[in-house]
């Protein structure tokens, strides 16, 4: 298993704290490492039993959205592609199946890098790029990407017990890092408003569009039950 080991420091830390939103959300288990390693190692064994890949993060929608968002911009089949928190793979397999070729993966479970290798092994993906990483602490490890994909990670992050500031400022630090110059994000969270996540990367990032998503009304007022933003990296 290719594992990539990091040291976590993010100097500008407390620079980007002052400008991240502070009402947060209580601590929560899914914020921890721990839960998603025994979510994982419960859904690989799963799969491995009668080939069932697990919870698919915000649904098929999510990923049905952001391809048609993808298709509708032409973003060229060999763009390099990062899935973050990759899960059990089944985004890379549906942007494989749409015809894109350079595809990375990466996850801190080591259960959720295993399960996502044998899904796409499954679906005949198997050249895919799977990393065992902890995109918080690999700044400067992940670099060149095109386009940077966030299916709920960054909301995970969010809940973390420990450290919450600091693991949303490296997060914003290591995906500088990770996307090219005019690179694009694509975020979906079911945590954050559009208002909040434009607030968190306002430093060297530009609001491109927001994705049409499932609105909900409750007590007279009209919402959202997830958000999905388009980001660009700037100079």
């Amino acid at each position: 298993m290719e594992s990539i080991e990091c040291t976590r420091g993010c100097p500008n830390t407390s620079k980007i704290n002052e400008d991240l939103v502070k009402d947060d959300f209580t601590p929560s288990k899914l914020g921890t490492k721990e839960y998603w390693d025994d979510a994982y190692q419960r859904e690989l064994q799963t799969f491995k039993d009668i080939g069932d890949v697990g919870e698919i993060w915000f649904g098929e929608e999510s990923m049905d959205r952001v391809l048609r968002w993808m298709e509708k911009e032409e973003i060229p089949e060999d763009a390099a592609i990062l899935d973050i928190g990759t899960g059990n793979g089944v985004l890379l397999v549906e942007l494989a199946k749409s015809g894109y070729t350079n595809l990375t993966g990466i996850d801190y479970s080591a259960a959720s890098v295993k399960l996502a290798r044998s899904v796409l092994q499954t679906e005949d993906f198997s050249n895919v790029e799977v990393k065992e990483v902890d995109f918080l602490s690999c700044s400067g490890e992940l670099r060149g990407f095109d386009v940077c994909i966030d299916k709920g990670t960054f909301d995970a992050i969010s809940l973390n017990p420990e450290n919450t500031e600091e693991g949303k400022a490296c997060y914003i630090q290591s995906l500088r890092g990770a996307l090219k110059e005019e690179g694009l994000f694509v975020i979906t969270s079911c945590n954050w408003t559009k208002e909040q996540l434009l607030q968190m990367f306002n430093q060297g990032f530009d609001f491109v569009k927001e994705l049409p998503t499932p609105h909900f009304q409750f007590g007279g007022k009209t919402g959202n039950s997830v958000t999905a933003i388009i980001f660009k990296r700037l100079h």
